[in-house]
């Protein structure tokens, strides 16, 4: 598996590579250009500049800003040397060197990114040449800092789909079966004047009027009182999501917050206690009392039983990522590679957050419970267990369309701040808001299926698109993004092919648990370490990948099949005699496959 050993590299590779399948990617780019635009996007400026490149040393070239992207192509190299960033991934842009400063190349700019990624170009030093493309670069790669609108608001591409019609709030709850005689849908929101990173549509016990959650939402951090994401088709058991009650220092108690737990504990008719799972480490959540915050204590909720779940905190999650890009950029540490992965405590925040998610499933599912699931707001780690065990419980979500509306109504709709925490043009890179909290939800995804997700954490950070802009729907809404903007879904569902899994079984009804141990947990290569040519150049496809693996199964099969002799009429170890020939159970296995 990846984590157990360094990744194998072939010094002998280009760095373009990269850089000619991206010029693919794109369908409504102009003809006939020095530089690939998509409809909408205007070049802006362009300087002989030489950049580092940290594989293959200094590179001569040309570098073209539009308001959308950054691009360099070579002058010298046989084949072309082509680099292409968005500006919307560009974190950080600062000046190397000065005047003064004495070295071949010693002068020009320093970008950080926010795809794993560092990039730096020297300039010549008269004339301050620097000068206007970091005033360019910085213009357009922080709108938001110098008053200018997103590119997701000038581009003029178009799709034979419409991706904002893919997520109808009422059209997934009725999906589900709601409203029932247990559930009602609520418009107390309509306005967001209940909660305003909440959706306008919310789906409550049929028990509980909108007179109570006025109330509930005053014993709740945000307001962002328990509402239902998912309910179990079968045992009507249901996943709710909320955020933390504001117990505080002094233990604080609401007759209303607490009389509401019950009700949802007895609306598909439960006897047991309500399960709570509190996404935080316990002594973090005891901390957050000092700051009004808390969770739900025995004595008041004696028909709820709490479970901690260790998932730390966005600024934990940060300065693990950071660890990991210090390990996998430029250069992989090699030497020591594996007690420099397991330092970066990345894949054990990914085995935490997967191992909480199985356990919200399970719950529901096997115990026949229904669950709670919150952290400190409930938008970041709430966001991730819910998301992650409705994937787990509903084959819809694992289709292509399904998985969207996951997204849109888990995370967008429910108000994951996407534009804090990846810092959508915005020049503040060292804001304490930012973290790697859907990138971690993608990666879990990744665990679970071992196919390629590059495609959509690709397009969360560019703002090409406007699904992902802003904090919340009530923002969204202001910014009148569906009628401004196109959705990613727009490109992923005119082109579904290309996101396709040709593994894909429909499984109605069926439970799937990834197993969440460090064992099978892999550091997911073709991501973290894709701008290395030199790891690229041996990564396989992932459907021939897997294909491979599948093969490499049944052989096993085969042979296992071989050394116990197995015939007709034979019978295995404790069981009955098979029905069926070695041949044709093979058959099976690999249709099952």
């Amino acid at each position: 598996m990846a984590s157990s050993s360094a990744p194998k590299y072939n010094s002998n590779s280009l760095e373009n590579s990269s850089s000619k399948r991206s010029l693919k990617e794109g369908t409504n780019w102009e003809q006939n250009e020095e530089i690939p635009r998509l409809p909408g996007e205007t070049r802006v400026t362009d300087k002989d500049v030489i950049y580092m490149c940290p594989f293959n040393g200094p590179v001569k070239g040309r570098v073209y800003i539009t308001n959308y992207r950054l691009y360099l192509r070579s002058v010298e190299n046989d084949p072309v040397v082509i680099l292409d960033v968005p500006l919307g991934v560009i974190s950080r842009i600062e000046k190397m060197g000065g005047a003064s400063s004495r070295g071949e190349n010693s002068y020009g700019l320093d970008i950080t990114c926010k795809d794993m990624r560092n990039l730096r170009f020297a300039l010549k030093q008269e004339g301050h040449s620097r000068r206007d493309i970091f005033e360019v670069l910085t213009k357009y790669a922080f709108p938001q800092s110098h008053n200018l609108l997103f590119f997701a608001f000038v581009n003029e591409e178009k799709f034979p789909e419409n991706g904002w019609m893919v997520y109808n709030p009422m059209s997934e709850y009725r999906r589900q079966g709601l409203p029932n005689e247990r559930w009602r849908v609520t418009f107390i929101n309509e306005h967001y004047g209940l909660c305003d990173t909440y959706p306008s549509l919310l789906v409550v016990p049929y028990n509980a009027t909108d007179e109570d959650l006025k109330k509930v939402s005053a014993f709740r951090s945000r307001n962002r009182i328990p509402v239902l994401s998912w309910i179990h088709p079968e045992t009507q058991a249901v996943i709710m999501r909320c955020s933390q009650p504001l117990v505080g220092m002094s233990g604080k108690r609401n007759k209303d917050d607490e009389r509401y737990l019950d009700i949802i504990r007895e609306a598909n008719g439960q006897i047991s206690k309500l399960t709570i799972y509190d996404a935080r480490p316990n002594v973090n959540a005891v901390a957050n009392k000092a700051t009004g915050g808390g969770y739900e204590g025995e004595d008041a909720y004696p028909n709820a039983e709490l479970f901690f779940l260790d998932i730390h905190n966005i600024h934990v999650m940060r300065e693990s990522l950071r660890k990991l890009k210090d390990i996998v950029y430029p250069n992989v540490e090699e030497s020591h590679w594996l007690s420099s992965l397991e330092s970066t405590h990345w894949l054990e925040h990914i085995k935490l957050v997967l191992t909480g998610a199985i356990q919200v499933a399970d719950k529901v599912s096997s115990g026949r419970s229904s669950v709670l699931v919150h952290c400190s707001d409930g938008w970041d780690r709430t966001a991730q267990l819910t998301s992650l065990a409705m994937l787990m419980l509903d084959s819809y979500y694992r289709t292509i369309e399904g998985f969207e509306v996951l997204v849109q109504k888990e995370w967008i709709s429910f108000g994951h701040k996407f534009a804090s925490r990846i810092g959508h043009g915005d020049k503040n890179h060292a804001d304490a808001d930012r973290s790697p909290i859907f990138l971690q939800f993608i990666d879990c995804v990744w665990q679970m299926s071992k196919q390629v997700c590059c495609g959509v954490l690709q397009k969360v950070t560019v703002c090409r698109f406007g699904t992902f802009l802003y904090n919340s729907e009530f923002l969204r809404e202001k910014e009148k993004v569906a009628e401004k903007t196109l959705s990613l879904w727009s490109l992923i569902n005119s082109e579904k092919s290309k996101y396709t899994n040709p593994f894909y079984s429909k499984e109605l009804n069926r439970a799937l648990y990834p197993v969440a141990s460090m064992r099978h947990l892999e550091l997911w290569v073709n991501y973290y370490i894709r701008w290395n040519p030199r790891i690229r150049q041996q990564q396989p496809n992932p459907v021939e990948q897997r294909y491979m693996e599948l093969l490499a199964l049944r052989d096993d099969y085969i042979r296992r099949l071989e050394e116990l002799q197995i015939t007709n009429n034979s019978k295995m170890p404790n069981s009955s005699a098979p029905s069926t020939s070695p041949s044709q159970m093979v058959s099976q296995v690999q249709t099952h496959f």
